[in-house]
């Protein structure tokens, strides 16, 4: 099974919007939130090199926000991405 993980924060109506695009493609993902832990927020952004929240990994690999997570969808291209390991 694939490991989708995603860093979230309070208010991010992006984040909202990828979590239910996951929740209705029946894919199971790890929310890690980070509201308030600017310090944590700023470590990954270093370590992914991606500005916003959420910040969308698929076994480890970068995805990006909800508009590439959607663009992956769109495209038919989540299923090779979550195949992939």
């Amino acid at each position: 099974m694939s490991k989708i993980v995603m860093y979230s924060k309070v208010p991010c109506p992006y984040c909202v919007a990828a979590k239910n695009l996951l929740n209705t493609l029946n894919l199971p993902f790890q929310e890690i939130d980070l509201t308030g832990q600017d310090a944590e927020i700023d470590r990954i952004k270093q370590e992914t090199g991606w500005r916003t929240v959420p910040i969308i990994l698929i076994n480890d690999q970068l995805v990006g926000g909800y508009n590439d997570l959607k663009a992956l969808v769109d495209e038919g291209k989540l299923d090779s991405l979550l195949a992939a390991k």
